[in-house]
């Protein structure tokens, strides 16, 4: 007896508690289960079992005022077990002391109605629980169905913009016809169609392009104290292309590509503040083969670079299986 009295209202884990939330009848069944198996002890006199059930109630009313509806409930149920069921059973019960069965009796006539009244609150609170945990459970799944809408979107997203970029690749590769803009050879006089080379009326894919020149033009002199001052050499330098310098080399190497060969084109522009920018791409006179490309008449784009202030930041390749390559040069 000592030990099922042997504390208030604790933090232990009660094994009713086992049964989950569930089904709030489920809960005080379970309750009711665990006073109701308790046993009376022969050798134990009633006096000891009158003497415990007064530190029982008290330990229950204690329970009680501190908000532990549960174990209140658990020792009131506790106590009626014992005295309305139980102890009529031992062997010496008639011998006990007449004071302590009335006292007990007036104890059983306010604590059976004060059960009755925990059993109430106790299945509201469980009802409570139940509903509040349903609606955890389903906000749960709304916002698990909204995260899986969300990455189902990403994913659709992505798709669409792998099939963008797709078909956006196959254009240029169907392209017949180049864009129509600036000319980005460096002398329009000296552009004669070769072979190997893409027409030299193709256009220039990056923006901000020079205007056609004329080899007869009087050239302006190059102020080469203009050009940019070279900095460490050592450190590397952030690149700025056109975003429509690659599809648009694409469509200029077009031709050419179909032919097997291989087409390269410089780029040209300045350095401005530790960053080379891209202004300008320049297609020289060049033979193709599938893996080549050997340029002519490299003079024409020196001078065209004098003309423009320009320095040559790197080389575009286009080879016959459509594969693009960048190369820069930090010098």
């Amino acid at each position: 007896m000592n030990k099922e009295n042997s504390g208030t209202k604790t933090g232990k884990h009660y094994p009713w508690k086992d049964v989950g939330i569930s089904d709030p009848r489920a809960r005080l069944k379970s309750i009711a289960d665990y006073a109701s198996a308790v046993e009376i002890d022969r050798n134990i006199p009633p006096q000891r079992y009158y003497r415990s059930g007064v530190e029982m109630i008290r330990q229950a009313d204690m329970c009680l005022k501190d908000d532990d509806l549960e174990y209140a409930y658990f020792l009131y149920l506790k106590f009626i077990t014992i005295f309305v069921e139980k102890i009529r059973n031992h062997p010496d019960f008639n011998a006990a002391r007449l004071k302590d069965r009335e006292e007990n009796q007036q104890t059983l006539r306010r604590v059976m109605p004060k059960a009755e009244e925990l059993k109430k609150q106790l299945l509201g609170q469980y009802q409570t629980e139940l509903h509040k945990y349903l609606e955890d459970v389903k906000e749960r799944e709304k916002k698990e169905k909204e995260r899986l809408k969300q990455e189902e979107l990403e994913r659709l997203r992505e798709e669409e913009e792998k099939r963008t970029k797709s078909a956006a690749l196959a254009a240029v590769k169907a392209a017949k016809v180049a864009m129509t803009a600036n000319i980005i050879s460096p002398d329009d006089a000296k552009l004669k169609r070769i072979p190997s080379a893409p027409p030299k009326t193709l256009t220039s894919p990056p923006t901000d392009l020079p205007a056609q020149t004329s080899s007869k033009e009087k050239r302006p002199a190059v102020d080469r104290s203009t050009k940019p001052a070279q900095c460490d050499s050592f450190t590397l330098r952030d690149i700025v292309l056109p975003t429509k310098l690659m599809p648009s080399f694409l469509m200029l190497a077009f031709s050419n590509t179909m032919g097997n060969k291989e087409t390269c084109g410089i780029l040209a522009g300045k350095l401005e503040r530790n960053k080379l920018l891209v202004t300008h791409l320049l297609i020289p006179e060049q033979t193709g083969s599938p893996d080549s490309c050997v340029t002519h008449n490299e003079e024409d784009i020196f001078d065209y670079q004098d003309q423009h202030n320009l320095i040559t930041l790197g080389w575009i390749h286009c080879r016959s299986s459509y594969t693009l390559r960048i190369s820069t040069f930090d010098g």
